[in-house]
């Protein structure tokens, strides 16, 4: 990467943002008390003795900085990020000037989701690859929890000599999945053997993309309704594929490696054997973000409701797209975002992207009618709805969609291990009432024949799609 080139003007102007330091006004006040001292007196000894002084800060401002130092964030390109993987970064300062920096003092600020185990200076860039990008602040966003404090959040103190860049190169390990930032980075830069100091010079942050970890998970059942095209699931429709439905007179249009041969022997006349057409399903899985529970410890530790909705969602679009269906993604809630469906690898990515932008967002409206509509929810789809039944409003949505005649199955991310409360005297009875009404719920809905499953990874629905297949096979009751 090219940067901007130095100019190096023979007869330097000051340049703005360059501050002398209480040392430069310590050596200016000693050597002016020591002169006026020595004329006043009379007193040659006095003049010589300031002398030291006077030549020295003379000397050392003969040549003063003309450029601030710049200051960039360079993430490590390892590519994909996945959550428990390594992470690395470089934060650079550059010395466009024509005087060495003496000292430089770099500080940055990391996110609490990535783990700085490493960090430490390399010197291996040259001022040519200096990227224009020192900004004065603007502020960050700050993660609302974490694990603990990294190394990183500390100075670090190197010199940078003229026409040079020093990285400070930062590795660890990512936590949790997100768009985590690295930065914002600050440098304080000390020349003219500390006389003279610049302002900090603050460099943006830089997000780092952490998809979630794809749990493992497998459904091993056929789909309710396949009506696509082609695809992997059997459908009830007569057609070219690997199902028998059944054996059949001889008509036209049929291929003769159909015919059974045994069959029209016994008849004295052709049959040919059918077959049920494979086709590709559409899957709708839909993210309940209303409501939040538990408290996240990242890879390797506890899991909130999102935590679990998140790398459920990426399991589960993974193993449909990697069998030939189609994916679509819904978030109930008031932003209310959609994925359309789509199939293949691309698609894959584009779920983990749309994963990374999820946010928990309570709202006081019903958000039923804007996320749902004809054209959204196709009739023939598996309806895949991760919520963590903490709102009575998540469990009227899914009583209305099975109502409509949609193949639904609610996946349960409550954590199992949620703590009670135990901060007032009656927080412990009130936790044990508010699970007993939770199971009531959870009761009304199968009975209105809406399956509730924990998530458990994989085979986690196998029992219900078988459950939803056969009810696919009887008459519908509802609108389309």
């Amino acid at each position: 990467m090219v940067g901007p080139t130095v100019s190096r003007a023979t007869e330097p102007e000051p340049a703005a943002g360059w501050a002398p330091t209480r040392a430069l006004g310590r050596a200016v006040l000693l050597a002016g008390l020591l002169l006026v001292a020595g004329v006043l007196l009379g007193r040659v000894d006095l003049i010589v003795l300031a002398a030291p002084f006077a030549l020295g800060t003379a000397y050392a401002l003969r040549r003063r900085p003309t450029a601030l130092p710049q200051v960039w964030i360079t993430p490590g390109d390892d590519g994909p990020l996945v959550e428990g993987g390594e992470v690395t970064a470089a934060v650079s300062v550059g010395n466009p000037d024509i005087v060495d920096y003496d000292l430089v003092v770099v500080r940055s600020r990391v996110s609490p989701w990535l783990r700085v185990d490493r960090a430490g200076f390399a010197q291996d860039q040259t001022a040519d690859d200096v990227p224009p990008t020192a900004t004065t602040p603007t502020g960050a966003d700050t993660p609302a929890s974490g694990t603990g404090r990294s190394i990183a959040d500390r100075p670090f103190v190197t010199s940078v000599p003229t026409g040079l860049a020093v990285d400070l190169e930062l590795a660890g390990r990512a936590l949790r999945w997100g768009r985590h930032p690295v930065g914002p980075a600050g440098a304080r830069v000390a020349t003219a053997g500390g006389l003279l100091v610049s302002r900090a010079v603050i460099s943006e942050p830089v997000r780092v993309r952490v998809y979630p970890r794809t749990e493992p998970f497998e459904a091993v059942e056929a789909m309710p309704r396949a009506a696509g095209l082609v695809g992997a699931h059997h459908s009830r429709r007569p057609g070219e594929g690997g199902e028998l439905a059944g054996v059949r007179i001889f008509g036209p249009g049929d291929r003769l490696r159909r015919i059974d041969w045994r069959v029209s022997l016994r008849a004295r006349q052709l049959h040919v054997a059918s077959t049920l057409s494979d086709r590709d399903a559409e899957v709708v899985v839909l993210l309940d973000v209303l409501a939040e529970a538990g408290r996240s410890g990242g890879v390797g530790g506890a899991a909130s409701v999102l935590d679990t909705t998140v790398r459920a969602t990426a399991a589960i679009a993974e193993h449909y797209l990697h069998r030939g269906d189609r994916v679509s993604l819904l978030e109930y809630g008031p932003a209310a975002r959609r994925l359309r469906p789509a199939a293949g690898r691309r698609q894959y990515l584009t779920v983990l992207e749309w994963l990374l932008d999820i946010r928990v967002q309570s709202s006081s409206h019903e958000p039923y009618d804007q996320v749902f509509g004809p054209q959204l929810l196709s009739s023939d789809a598996l309806v895949v709805v991760l919520t963590p039944l903490l709102d009575e409003r998540s469990a009227q949505m899914l009583a209305r969609l099975t109502r409509a005649g949609r193949f639904v199955v609610a996946v349960d991310t409550l954590p199992t291990d949620l703590a009670s409360p135990k901060d007032q005297a009656w927080a412990e009875v009130a936790y044990r009432l508010w699970r007993l009404d939770r199971e009531v719920m959870i009761g009304q809905l199968r009975e209105h024949g809406v399956p509730v499953v924990r998530w458990a990874g994989a085979g986690s629905l196998d029992q219900v799609l078988r459950d939803v297949a056969r009810l696919a096979t009887a008459p519908r009751v509802g609108g389309r």
